[in-house]
């Protein structure tokens, strides 16, 4: 079967199985986890042994497994525990995942060439976007609304739509991750967010919005001169730190500056040696837009929850949780790839070269821990003085959770990086990304558990 046929084939029972979706309002979250976990077997195992020429990509067939047929009931399946209780939510975003990702393939296949491919990813189209936004995003709302069994209120509908456009957009980037988890895990998330926070409580002051701005733009300058960013980076930046100063206040600008002072110094540390072993920074270090989304995007989340849902302190703790994962991420590789003597992988703690994917050293992670206990300790003291929202939001536990947690992230990107980067299944802008995520959200799981 010729390429596009298959990709034609495989995108048909993409979408097909959308339609399973509809059961969520019939089902227990139990009975649909029950169920995706059949699916994700049996892509896992049985479909490899049948149907690989039929739907597996070319360098798929060769593999013996197709990643992205593996994603989608694995996506499907964590929705379904994570929303087990708000059913609706995976709903709508497995309407995402099934008919807007799916139709925007089908769409980019069949008129990618009569529109012409994105200015910001010349691999997808204006047909492959166009699609999404037609067949997707109703989609959503009609299952949202089929799941719960009622017509979609305004307050719903306005999330629905918001968020169906965000990941259609997100689904057109070049972001080095799997489509089917970034639609699924993506979508379902930020509705999550998006139903959760109250937008009467985001709007900031002009003031602090002028200064937020003037000050990121400003240091964002003085880090383009000195070499540190290139412009797209300083424009991304400038506008995720005027994002955190406006949600997480001044306090939460200056992790993320403490951050970067921290990265960008242990860059330039043994950077001689670096090169020599093929290890440096790209672009001579300079951090570019993917590398401020990868490492200040879940740190804005937060920031916006923090900001929009009146419960601040575990989304003030989870900002700063996930700034010391990048923190600790960076360090640990940075000084690793320097001054490690012995670095080997976290899944099977087989020696392997400095730089390796998934690689880690004693030295490194020292480093890391370090660095997540001075972002730990600077939060701390940005809180009692007030700038980091509402004083008194932290206390000492907090900093052993910043540091435990930024523990966790930078363990799972090594458990990635060994597994799914070295697979070519995820880039390491996307892996930072989850770290600085999951070490945001362990922060908060321990502060519940230790409160």
């Amino acid at each position: 079967m010729a390429a596009t046929g298959r990709e034609l084939a495989r995108k048909g029972l993409h979408v097909a199985m959308g339609g399973f979706a509809f059961a969520l309002a019939y089902l227990s979250w139990w009975q649909a986890a029950i169920l995706a976990t059949v699916a994700l077997l049996h892509n896992l195992v049985l479909l490899p042994r049948y149907g690989s020429r039929a739907v597996f990509r070319d360098g798929a067939i060769a593999r013996g497994i197709d990643w992205g047929i593996v994603f989608y009931p694995a996506t499907v399946l964590l929705l379904i525990l994570l929303f087990r209780e708000r059913l609706e939510i995976a709903a709508a975003a497995w309407a995402w995942l099934a008919f807007g990702d799916g139709i925007a393939t089908v769409a980019g296949i069949l008129l990618g060439r009569v529109t012409g491919p994105l200015p910001w990813n010349r691999e997808k189209s204006w047909a492959g976007l166009l699609g999404f936004l037609l067949a997707g995003v109703p989609a959503g709302i009609i299952l949202w609304c089929w799941t719960r069994g009622e017509a979609c209120p305004p307050d719903a509908l306005v999330p629905l739509l918001v968020v169906g456009v965000a990941v259609a957009i997100l689904e057109s980037l070049p972001l080095g991750i799997d489509d089917n988890l970034v639609v699924g895990l993506a979508g379902g998330g930020l509705l999550a967010v998006a139903l959760a926070v109250d937008p009467a409580r985001l709007a900031p002051p002009v003031a602090t919005l002028a200064t937020a701005v003037g000050v990121n733009l400003l240091v964002g300058l003085a880090a383009r001169l000195a070499g540190a960013v290139d412009g797209p980076g300083l424009v991304h930046g400038a506008m995720l730190g005027s994002a955190l100063w406006c949600w997480g206040g001044p306090g939460a600008f200056v992790l993320l500056l403490l951050f970067f002072v921290l990265g960008t110094g242990a860059t330039r540390i043994g950077w001689r040696t670096k090169e020599r072993e093929g290890t440096a920074q790209e672009k001579g270090g300079r951090r570019g837009a993917k590398h401020a989304w990868a490492n200040a995007g879940a740190p804005v989340l937060f920031a916006l929850l923090a900001a929009g849902t009146g419960d601040p302190a575990p989304w003030v703790l989870a900002l700063a949780a996930a700034l010391a994962t990048a923190t600790a991420d960076t360090l640990g590789s940075e000084i690793g790839q320097a001054f490690g003597r012995r670095t080997f992988l976290v899944t099977t703690f087989r020696p392997v070269p400095r730089g390796t994917d998934g690689a880690v050293s004693l030295e490194g992670t020292l480093a890391g821990i370090a660095g997540s206990a001075v972002i730990g300790l600077a939060a701390l003291g940005l809180d009692r003085v007030g700038w980091l929202g509402s004083r008194g939001l932290l206390g000492w536990t907090d900093v052993a959770a910043v540091v435990v947690a930024a523990f966790a992230g930078t363990t799972l990107e090594s458990v990635l990086g060994a597994t799914l980067e070295r697979a070519r299944a995820i880039d390491n802008e996307a892996q930072n990304f989850l770290n600085t995520l999951v070490g945001g959200l362990v922060a908060v799981l321990l502060r519940r558990g230790l409160g």
